[in-house]
């Protein structure tokens, strides 16, 4: 009998006969481990536990605890899904079921639209399903039988996939959930080995789809929905999107009088008051930081011709992403960015080595022609500015450079109490230049995250095809993450547009390009932040930070002297003269989340003091309005709280306000 060699992640080997299943590989190194087994991993491909093992290779049994097993639970719940929806919706067709980051979605072509009680007799179905542990199985089918199959069952988008996937195949992969007639599906897998694995779902909600996402297709009905591994994964999710909802920065942002949009001008925000200073406490905030740091700020045209894009790429790659104008029978665009205007400016005036690096940062409106169906909210815009910047720095700078941009990265995101975690992207297949840069560049990045004494996995073969990258994730106060900041080095554009330096040879050289950007879109920044604190901003970023609330009209004056004793020391305050009772002005002033509230009254009045009430803490107590500026003044000075942002349960409720209300009514008057 032919023999293969395994190799287990060990280091150790065994020799089995050829076309010995992966799970009786498991079952020969322990039953408890056959037992846990999902799938297995063999030459670093992921297979069912029923794949014959042909040839010597490394095999790794996939389990519960495995990397891979959750994106695999999620795929074979899609397919549990389309069962169960074919079972309850006979003439259904199947259009793609994959798994994603948050769970799971399939497409489909119904009679009608799906309604809630319909995912609620969907789940109930796959419940059935999964309770009887049918066996998920992979049939091998001729390429000619399968396409006649599907065309017979009335499904012709799998006949469509068939011929988009398989061209010059003989046999196609076929998955069935215990039989044919129970469901089948075209799909090259792998999938867990039955439905009886698959503990813990929930379908989440419907959308409308059309066909591979081209609004010229058919019109299809997409169910979303998520799976994990283990119960408690499940609930602490369906938590989360609960949290994530009255966290949504929608609704705060309407609620909060932040921003709006406007049907007429569609991915682009209009900023209310408050919010306009929330987006320049931002921008300002980020001067603060930038300048000290060695940059300057420039500003460059929005609009250019056609032929700066040609230039720099973006026209090949990037068109159908740019907003379009015709002038005097030239073809112009607004920018999607900055880079090549920063390019054209660098190149505008001849520059030493001395003189590097040279760091441009610019804040100008960028614009996007992003399709209206992705639109969402401030996360996804068709206008929108960055905290953008271009460093021109020698090769031998990169590592420093890149060091400096680390620590402001760690003290821009300390400021606003975000956790983040670091990739280091490296060398794609299609790269520009030498592999012998490539491994220079990469071996700084690594020295300059280790200097920084920056955490950071590796991303193999991720960088952009000109230079590699280090991207961050930040973790918000529900556990969401948000890809933020990239640092990319960039050897292809300083070719491209013959960008230059003297060196101290008297020759001319060639500057590496650094593009990063480190809160990346303020919008989608804001939309971050807005959710991070669920509204309740920290004080130095609070638009409102202190709100003075008069007991009755005869302390309008007084309360007006604090509102101008508040403003004149820097604070952002404001004065509610509504003809209101106390507890209603307090209510309201909690509902917009305002950090201090400062009641005056009677005794307020006479002693010049602030009774001062603080947004999670309630009473504070009476202080002078020199003591409570100076402890402000300190509170944003220092950035205070923004590492514990306000979150359910810490805020006071309606009823303890009216209470505490009333007892300073009572103590004032």
């Amino acid at each position: 009998m032919n023999q293969v060699t395994v190799t287990l992640p060990d280091g150790s080997s065994r020799t089995v006969p050829t076309s010995t299943h992966v799970r009786d590989v498991a079952e020969g190194i322990s039953p408890r481990l056959a037992k846990a087994a999902l799938a297995g991993l063999v030459d670093g491909t992921l297979v069912d536990l029923s794949y014959p093992i042909e040839k010597d290779g490394s095999v790794r049994i996939v389990t519960d605890s495995s990397p891979e097993a959750l994106p695999l639970c999620r795929h074979s719940t899609a397919h549990l899904l389309a069962a169960a929806v074919t079972h309850l919706f006979p003439g259904a067709q199947c259009g793609i079921g994959p798994a994603t980051e948050e769970g799971f979605f399939y497409d489909f072509i119904v009679d009608r639209p799906f309604v809630p009680e319909d995912l609620e007799a969907m789940e109930k179905k796959m419940k059935e399903l999964a309770a009887q542990d049918l066996p998920y199985e992979r049939q091998m089918w001729p390429r000619d039988d399968a396409k006649a199959f599907f065309a017979k069952r009335g499904e012709p988008l799998k006949v469509q996939l068939i011929d988009e996937k398989t061209a010059g195949q003989r046999e196609v992969s076929c998955y069935t959930i215990k039989d044919p007639d129970t469901f089948i599906d075209f799909c090259v897998g792998p999938h867990v080995p039955s439905t009886g694995r698959l503990k813990a779902f929930k379908l989440l909600n419907t959308s409308n789809a059309y066909w591979k996402g081209d609004a010229r297709n058919q019109p299809m009905q997409r169910v979303y929905g998520t799976a994990f591994l283990a119960d408690k994964d499940l609930k602490a999710y369906l938590t989360q999107i609960e949290e994530a909802k009255k966290r949504d920065h929608r609704k705060l942002g309407r609620e909060l009088g932040l921003f709006t949009f406007h049907h007429w001008a569609p991915g682009a925000a209009f900023w209310m008051d408050k919010g306009a200073t929330l987006y320049n406490i931002l921008a300002n905030y980020m001067r603060d930081v930038l300048f000290p740091a060695g940059y300057v700020e420039v500003k460059t045209p929005l609009v250019y011709n056609k032929a700066l894009w040609e230039r720099s790429g973006h026209w090949q790659h990037y068109r159908q992403n740019m907003l379009l104008i015709e002038s005097e029978g030239e073809t112009m665009s607004v920018k999607p960015m900055n880079c090549p205007g920063h390019f054209l400016l660098y190149a505008s005036q001849v520059h030493s080595y001395r003189d590097l690096p040279i760091r441009f940062h610019e804040q100008t409106p960028l614009h996007r022609d992003e399709a209206s169906g992705v639109l969402s909210g401030l996360t996804r815009v068709r206008q929108f500015s960055q905290d953008d910047a271009h460093c021109f720095v020698m090769p031998e700078q990169i590592g420093d450079e890149i060091e400096r941009l680390l620590r402001l990265v760690q003290r821009i995101y300390g400021d606003f109490g975000l956790e983040y975690t670091a990739k280091l992207s490296t060398r794609p297949e299609q790269f520009l230049g030498e592999i012998a840069t490539w491994n220079h560049a990469e071996g700084q990045l690594k020295q300059a995250l280790e200097k920084a004494g920056q955490a950071y996995t590796v991303n193999e073969g991720d960088g952009a095809f000109y230079g590699p990258k280090i991207d961050f994730d930040v973790t918000d106060a529900i556990g969401r993450k948000w890809q933020c900041a990239t640092i990319q080095l960039d050897y292809a554009q300083a070719d491209n547009f013959d960008l230059k330096y003297i060196g101290a040879d008297n020759g001319e050289h060639r500057p590496v390009v650094i593009h990063r950007a480190i809160v990346g879109s303020f919008e989608r920044f804001i939309a971050i932040l807005i959710e991070h604190y669920a509204g309740a901003f920290p004080l130095w970023l609070a638009p409102v930070q202190a709100i003075v609330l008069p007991i009755s009209d005869r302390h309008l004056t007084y309360a007006a002297s604090v509102r101008d004793q508040l403003k004149a020391a820097g604070l952002r305050g404001e004065l509610d003269e509504r003809q209101e009772k106390i507890g209603y002005k307090i209510r309201e002033a909690q509902l917009q989340k305002v950090p201090y509230m400062l009641v005056v009254g009677d005794r307020e009045s006479a002693e010049g003091t602030v009774s001062v009430r603080s947004r999670s803490g309630g009473d504070q107590g009476a202080s002078s309005i020199d003591d409570f500026i100076a402890l402000a003044r300190d509170e944003v000075r220092t950035k205070a709280s923004s590492s514990t942002p306000v979150t359910k349960g810490s805020t006071t409720d309606a009823t303890e306000q009216n209470g505490e209300a009333r007892k300073d009514k009572a103590r004032q008057q």
